[in-house]
């Protein structure tokens, strides 16, 4: 039988401490974004930035169980957490924002608070 998942060392690192801390602090955000990321790579989460622009209030955390794009820009200031990043996302998001990786995120904010999945 042939396994299945990823064979991404990094990401499945990933799962098991988000559904870790999930468990630990009684979080339910951290298990969600565990079991999005579970999911096949063509099947995660892309989304742009006008979509999280219009989504995300000021100040608030956006995360992102997949990939975010480029198209569209950021109008608030607003930090964004994601598996992955293109480059001209990355540029765009830091010119106003933050744009920071889920590991970050888990350390910044084990509770989750203001944190909003976005896929």
């Amino acid at each position: 039988m042939k396994p299945t998942g990823s064979s991404n060392i990094k990401l499945k690192t990933l799962i098991n401490d988000l559904k870790h801390l999930s468990t630990e602090k009684k979080v339910r955000i951290w298990g969600a974004v565990a079991k999005d990321l579970s999911k096949p790579t063509r099947i995660r989460a892309q989304v742009n930035l006008d979509k999280i622009d219009g989504i995300i209030r000021n100040d608030e955390i956006a995360i992102v169980p997949g990939k975010v794009l480029a198209v569209g820009s950021l109008s608030k200031k607003i930090t964004i957490a994601a598996w992955n990043f293109s480059d001209s996302a990355k540029e765009k998001i830091n010119e106003s924002g933050k744009a920071v990786s889920i590991y970050e995120l888990m350390k910044e904010n084990p509770k989750g608070s203001k944190v909003r999945i976005i896929a």
